[in-house]
């Protein structure tokens, strides 16, 4: 059996049925020279108890985000932090739910989230629950995160069902956790840099109830937020109004206007990455104080409106400007030729244009995107695939383009 000497691991339990394997995962640590510390959740100790835990570890078994005794003695984010590999077995379907959301409302979700390194996740639950869409949405987004699922496999469940979902045994899962340590981290290829993303629609106020705005959804900018910062940058995501969950690991404002959205973006920078990936309103109304009412002669008000600042524009010309600036455009026809007239009238590095309706189907809010990659000499025209993948396609691109860069100063000096 490969030994895991003087090696820190977090085990992290959730609740389950497999719970009690994991006081034996604990014995085969301890075993090959490790430590164990251990977190439990509330639905874990339903099953071991910290007792238990604690006994076989040799140490504490945390259980508590607000305890005043743990947090100044230890912390959460120590927890993580100190730890060579973390492991959650078993990995529930509530906790895997609240890691894909970026949640923090325990100690093990707040672990979790505050940790620098992917985790090891052996999910264990009912066969249904397995292969209920929603989860494997989330075990996708888990693995788009960088974490590593081991299992789960077939066979007999608790509940008397058969079935894909039931977590690998203690003697597999120590296999993994010696492997995981095996493999040194990889190098993140922006650890050092800073970006700067925009994302999800404005909104300019008509009156107190009404304004205008779009129907973006921020899923492409977030996206990129979350690639950029899993690539090692240190991200700040200034996004509009949107419906979906702030990226883990990413700073991010709040705004409501462009107004807003830009003095956020200029607040931000210097940075050495910039994505507008937003869809800016265009124009801002002249905002009444009081709500507009009905004139009963059926005749409508004119609304006056102004232009709103050029956030991409500004930042491309910026004395701040960083190094590669991109941009977005969203088409409803003519494509490239919109797009490289964008390009040079924005003065950025690249433009992904894209169609806001492709063969009758809408992008606005969907997983799915297909964009054309356009720089001042050449169109890139990408196949069609999901906003994650785009992401990490970008991300990809801009990579090559600042070590492109980098190589150029370094034969000029």
């Amino acid at each position: 059996m490969t030994e895991v000497t003087d090696k820190s691991v977090l085990l992290i339990i959730s609740g389950g049925i497999a719970a009690y394997k994991s006081l034996e995962l604990i014995r085969l640590i301890k075993k090959g020279g490790g430590s164990v510390r251990c977190i439990l959740t509330k639905g874990g100790e339903q099953f071991v108890t910290p007792l238990s835990v604690s006994a076989l570890c040799e140490e504490q078994a945390y259980t508590d985000l607000w305890s005043l005794k743990d947090e100044t003695e230890m912390g959460h984010i120590r927890l993580s932090r100190e730890a060579d590999v973390i492991i959650i077995a078993p990995a529930s379907a509530n906790l895997i739910a609240q890691m894909a959301q970026g949640r923090a409302d325990d100690l093990a979700s707040t672990a979790l989230l505050a940790s620098d390194k992917p985790a090891l996740i052996a999910p264990a639950m009912n066969v249904r629950m397995w292969e209920n869409p929603a989860t494997k949405a989330n075990i996708e987004k888990l693995k788009e995160y960088g974490h590593t699922i081991i299992g789960p496999t077939e066979g007999d469940m608790a509940c008397g069902e058969y079935g894909m979902g039931r977590m690998l045994e203690p003697e597999e899962i120590f296999v993994a956790i010696t492997g995981a340590l095996e493999q040194p981290l990889p190098k993140k290829k922006l650890t050092g840099k800073t970006a700067l993303v925009t994302s999800g629609p404005t909104y300019e106020a008509i009156d107190p109830v009404r304004f205008i705005g779009n129907r973006s959804s921020g899923k492409q900018g977030h996206a990129i937020a979350t690639a950029l910062q899993q690539a090692g940058a240190d991200v700040t995501l200034v996004t509009g109004p949107v419906n979906i969950p702030d990226p883990a690991g990413v700073k991010t404002i709040h705004i409501q206007t462009a107004a807003e959205m830009l003095k956020a973006c200029e607040d931000t920078l210097p940075a050495d990455i910039a994505v507008c990936a937003a869809a800016v309103s265009d124009w801002a109304p002249k905002q009444h104080e009081q709500k507009i009412k009905k004139r009963g002669d059926s005749s409508a008000p004119n609304i006056e409106l102004s232009e709103n600042p050029d956030i991409l524009k500004t930042i491309s010309n910026h004395k701040n400007r960083p190094e590669i600036v991109i941009g977005f455009a969203a088409e409803t026809e003519n494509l490239e030729e919109n797009g490289q007239a964008k390009l040079a009238k924005k003065g950025c590095d690249i433009i992904l244009a894209n169609l806001v309706a492709q063969d009758g189907a809408e992008v606005f809010g969907t997983d799915q995107n297909q964009v054309s990659c356009i720089t001042a000499s050449a169109v890139d025209n990408w196949a069609p695939m999901t906003k994650s993948a785009i992401a990490k396609k970008l991300t990809d691109t801009i990579i090559n383009a600042l070590n492109q860069t980098e190589t150029l100063k370094s034969a000029a000096e």
